[in-house]
């Protein structure tokens, strides 16, 4: 069975066959604009996802489609601006996700915005709903922020006797708040106590607020997922282990990087199927009229070799649940 799988729990088979019955992308060219909130090499993963989709579907850079790449490089301050340059270009649509989303409809209530496996839309004030999302907005959603729970519980799996965990979360990030309140409900359930640490888009403050951490002297630390977290997943998960902490990330990549676990959806497969997304839009569908997909498939994984490194003898019955371990 291939656990790294999306399932869209609404769209059913209005993108499952783009290129049924043999059709291909017109022969024309399509401009699309493509903002991301940090910089080109931390998106490298899932821009290689996107443009897989796309390829799938007919479609290749410099033959029949011009990606405009803009980067924030972490700075949210930049976006509005960077969303402006694209809309001039006049874009047949707009990739983005998150608060990229957010600055490209203030750019325009016209031109169609494909959202990247953003948290929460429906909340952030993004789209209407899942299944009608409205406006000149759809694409993919994940759940993020409902997993954080499930983060928390999996975590005192390996640290039983858990009563107190640092969450470290981006201050900039759209779901943060509710991710936060979240664990801290579920922790209050379970008797343990919620740390939150916050972080900007400095990288430089990492050291300072791991140092806070490591004074407080948690039992656990839950990296909540951000792109920007994301970009700087190696330098936290060094941190985690430097200062002897477990630590959970909601990112794949955190545990690639050397987090000690991670859960959360297939962003990497998300953005591949919001590749589906531009090509119906492409072809004529309206934002409006395509429902948002939500993951349904997620992935535990665990590296083996930070547990070594931090003397921690993982649970077998863990260990038979990961989607992956790394040794």
């Amino acid at each position: 069975m291939d656990r790294r799988r999306f399932v869209g729990t609404l769209a059913g088979g209005l993108l499952a066959a783009p290129l049924a019955n043999g059709a291909q992308p017109a022969d024309r060219s399509y401009r699309i604009g493509f903002l991301g909130l940090t910089s080109a090499s931390a998106y490298a993963p899932y821009l290689q996802a996107f443009l897989q989709g796309l390829r799938e579907l007919g479609y290749e850079e410099g033959r029949n489609i011009v990606i405009e790449y803009r980067w924030a490089d972490g700075r949210d301050e930049r976006l509005a601006e960077l969303a402006a340059q694209l809309v001039r270009l006049n874009p047949n649509v707009i990739v983005s996700h998150a608060t990229g989303v957010r600055a490209a409809q203030q750019a325009t209530s016209t031109i169609p915005i494909v959202m990247g496996v953003s948290a929460d839309p429906v909340a952030m004030g993004l789209i209407k709903s899942l299944a009608r999302p409205g406006g000149n907005t759809t694409g993919v959603a994940s759940q993020m922020v409902d997993l954080a729970s499930k983060r928390l519980e999996l975590l005192m799996e390996i640290v039983p006797r858990l009563k107190e965990v640092a969450v470290l979360s981006h201050e900039s990030s759209p779901g943060a708040r509710k991710g936060l309140a979240e664990t801290d409900a579920a922790a209050r359930k379970l008797g343990v106590r919620v740390r939150p640490f916050w972080v900007g888009s400095e990288p430089t403050a990492l050291e300072s607020v791991f140092a806070a951490i490591v004074r407080e002297r948690p039992a656990g630390v839950i990296v909540q997922p951000d792109p920007v977290m994301g970009r700087y997943s190696d330098r936290i998960a060094g941190l985690a282990v430097k200062g002897r902490l477990p630590a959970m990330g909601g990112l794949r990549q955190f545990a690639d990087d050397g987090g000690l676990i991670s859960y959360g959806g297939d962003f990497l497969e998300g953005w591949r199927i919001s590749a589906r997304y531009v090509d119906r839009i492409l072809k004529g569908a309206r934002p409006a009229d395509l429902p948002v997909e939500q993951p349904t498939k997620f992935e535990l994984v665990i590296n083996l070799r930070t547990a070594k490194a931090l003397g921690l003898t993982m649970p077998q019955s863990l260990l038979l649940r990961a989607d992956e371990v790394i040794e």
